[in-house]
């Protein structure tokens, strides 16, 4: 009999674009979140965790991602690493016109960890996509990243956006912590939980309520 959580961990496009590339990481620094991505990969290899590596790619002639560039290629954290399952992608989240879900129903996964690039565009569209379809999810937060914004909008940094899209990814679609809580749990065989929305806006009216 199977007993949850029944994990699998997905490696979302850590591509040379992300880190030499025209597109770097900023926060957490990049080296930081590829060394907790490369141990998260080792412990799920240890403990027979299926690991999925998501690569995103754009036409030949695209100026990010292009297919055969250096940039598009896997890093050498991931592509020096086994997996058990590659997915190409042309759409943000990991579901979008791929097998995932099928090859993760296949396999009676519930229990989905997010690892990879970016916070704010592939990993949160993989995230919603796989609380809607009713899996747990797991976001280490020290093993992704992000990118600093300017546009017509306004400008928010990247550990702005890192930040920010963490919190409410806790508050409701996803139980973020750091890679040694991960391998922790995965050490032990048990879930993490994840915040509520109630629970957070508590917290952040209490908080504002002490400093007035």
């Amino acid at each position: 009999m199977f007993t949850s959580p029944r994990r699998a961990l997905i490696v979302i496009d850590v591509q040379n674009e992300y880190v030499t590339g025209d597109l770097p990481i900023e926060y957490p620094p990049v080296q930081d979140s590829l060394a907790n991505i490369g141990r998260a990969m080792d412990a799920a290899r240890a403990h027979a965790v299926p690991v999925i590596v998501v690569q995103q790619v754009s036409p030949p002639d695209a100026s990010l991602f292009a297919r055969g560039s250096h940039g598009g290629a896997l890093h050498p954290v991931v592509a020096d690493r086994g997996h058990d399952h590659l997915i190409e992608k042309t759409l943000p989240s990991s579901f979008a016109g791929t097998d995932l879900a099928d090859w993760l129903a296949a396999r009676r996964i519930d229990t989905l960890t997010v690892v990879g690039y970016m916070t704010h565009n592939c990993n949160v569209s993989t995230v919603l996509h796989a609380s809607h379809a009713g899996m747990k999810v797991e976001y280490l937060n020290d093993a992704t990243g992000a990118v600093p914004y300017e546009n017509d909008a306004g400008y928010a940094s990247a550990e702005e956006i890192h930040r920010t899209f963490t919190v409410v990814m806790h508050s409701r679609f996803a139980a973020v912590v750091g890679t040694d809580d991960w391998i922790a749990a995965v050490d032990a065989g048990k879930p993490i939980e994840g915040g509520s929305i109630g629970a957070s806006n508590k917290k952040a009216r209490a908080r504002a309520a002490a400093v007035v």
